[in-house]
């Protein structure tokens, strides 16, 4: 049996060796040729955003492999192999410089099965209605209310899930209602599988930036991949601003 100084060296080798790994197949994969990004990622957001957006950058620089891990808690770089990382939240941690890319425009939706579209909708309408919640943002719903001028009864009730991509999903079939980024459902919307309950828009304090060490900033890949990113980020907040 190792004792616990084994079992921790053992642990440190074995992480040793799978970077080692990494790097070797990516070595192999190019022939020495290229780079690669190891990005951090919200996951919800990477998945519906940025993944369907990536075969354009692919296709400028085929050489440059962009490989994504989940991120949904904060994190010291130091700690990762990561050259940088896509947040939801602040900007300016120790050490970094970063990118702004879009704000975070929160809409309520429903499915079509669950509740019907109105003009107009009342507290009671929704204190009928299940409300699902997230877990990393407790007070979003009471949020929500106020900025609509509703007080609400149990609006901090309701199945809590991690994820959008889960509050989504339980949305979609029926469990409840959802308070969703726009950009994250958007097809959701136009293929009918969620509603919008109500034209009302709340602009949350999340922000979406990426971020990489201070470091970092003279890496071609990355420098590379962060004026593709800037620029697919304003294309969209362009395409959100009212016409006319």
């Amino acid at each position: 049996m190792l004792t616990e100084a084994g079992t921790n060296y053992a642990r440190n080798v074995r992480a040793r060796l799978d970077d080692v790994e990494r790097d070797t197949l990516e070595l192999m994969a190019k022939g020495g040729a290229g780079g690669a990004l190891e990005l951090g990622v919200v996951p919800t957001f990477a998945a519906k955003w940025l993944v369907p957006r990536l075969g354009s950058f692919h296709s400028q620089y085929p050489d440059i492999a962009v490989h994504l891990s989940s991120r949904t808690r904060p994190f010291l770089f130091a700690d990762t192999a990561l050259d940088a990382a896509i947040c939801a939240g602040e900007a300016g941690w120790p050490g970094t410089e970063s990118c702004f890319l879009m704000d975070e425009s929160i809409v309520a939706v429903g499915s079509p099965a669950l509740v019907k579209p109105r003009r107009t909708l009342k507290a009671a309408d929704f204190s009928n209605l299940p409300l699902l919640q997230m877990s990393t943002r407790p007070y979003a719903w009471r949020q929500w209310f106020e900025s609509l001028g509703l007080t609400v009864e149990n609006d901090l009730a309701g199945a809590r899930m991690e994820l959008f991509s889960m509050s989504t999903e339980a949305a979609i079939h029926g469990q409840g209602l959802a308070l969703i980024p726009r950009f994250l459902i958007e097809d959701d919307l136009a293929q009918g599988r969620l509603v919008q309950l109500i034209q009302h828009e709340f602009l949350s304090d999340r922000r979406y930036y990426l971020i990489y060490p201070e470091q970092k900033s003279d890496n071609t890949a990355l420098a590379l991949f962060r004026a593709w990113l800037d620029g697919e980020a304003t294309r969209y907040r362009k395409a959100l601003l009212p016409t006319g």
